[in-house]
């Protein structure tokens, strides 16, 4: 009986795995959710944390809307068997942004963008790009230097690398961009003043995100920012 369920666990597992087998035919590998005709969709990309993979964020698009398509990304760097980065941190201290792997990665992904919204027919404007921790910092990377690839980004639990912060000043490129930010005040990872900086610096800079701070909550999302997520998603792109 038992090896009967743990048969019926990994044919369930297989079939799982089944439903979004991983596509190679872009400049990063991905998993995705389409709907028959994609055309003029929004069109949403998670982008994983430190460590993690393509498989991360991808569940999350269930409490999200449901008419998207929907692409889940894997970061270029392997670290080991299932997990990858984004860039990697020198020296002591907190990471600056000043790795040549941020930059590659940024393009790859400023690439990766480029070709989905054609592959899915697509306008840029209805890209957006949602970031957990590591990912968070590469939507504001990609969307904040090149605010023409995308329409919005949501950052969960992330921040906005020096670099980039001595780096962004006023401008009209920028001013359609849509920006939700949520964080965690109990977040120990990525502390809770990383978002509440971005939300100001953002703001220096004549943006206008939309921020929500969700109390108790550590490096992780939680139910509350999914249903804030999909709301946000849903004005965005009705």
């Amino acid at each position: 009986m038992l090896k009967f369920l743990a048969l019926l666990t990994l044919l369930a597992s297989a079939a799982v795995h089944a439903q979004a087998p991983l596509q190679t035919d872009l400049p990063l590998k991905y998993l995705e959710q389409a709907n028959v005709d994609s055309r003029d969709q929004s069109l949403v990309i998670f982008l994983h944390g430190y460590g993690s993979n393509e498989q991360d964020l991808f569940s999350i698009k269930d409490d999200l809307p449901a008419q998207y398509t929907y692409l889940s990304v894997r970061a270029p760097m392997v670290m080991e068997e299932g997990s990858y980065q984004w860039f990697r941190k020198k020296g002591e201290g907190a990471y600056n942004g000043e790795t040549d792997d941020l930059k590659t990665s940024a393009q790859l992904l400023l690439d990766f963008v480029a070709q989905a919204a054609k592959k899915y027919h697509t306008e840029p404007d209805k890209v957006v790009l949602v970031g957990f921790s590591q990912g968070a910092i590469m939507s504001y990377e990609v969307a904040l230097r090149h605010p023409e690839a995308v329409g919005g980004i949501a950052a969960l639990s992330g921040r906005i690398l020096p670099v980039l912060k001595s780096e962004l000043q006023p401008d009209e490129k920028r001013q359609s961009l849509a920006i939700f930010i949520g964080h965690g005040t109990a977040d120990k990872r990525l502390p809770f003043s990383d978002g509440t900086e971005a939300n100001s610096l953002l703001k220096s800079a004549s943006l206008e995100p939309e921020f929500h701070a969700y109390e108790g909550v550590g490096h992780n999302i939680s139910a509350d920012e999914l249903k804030d997520l999909s709301a946000w998603l849903q004005r965005l792109n009705p």
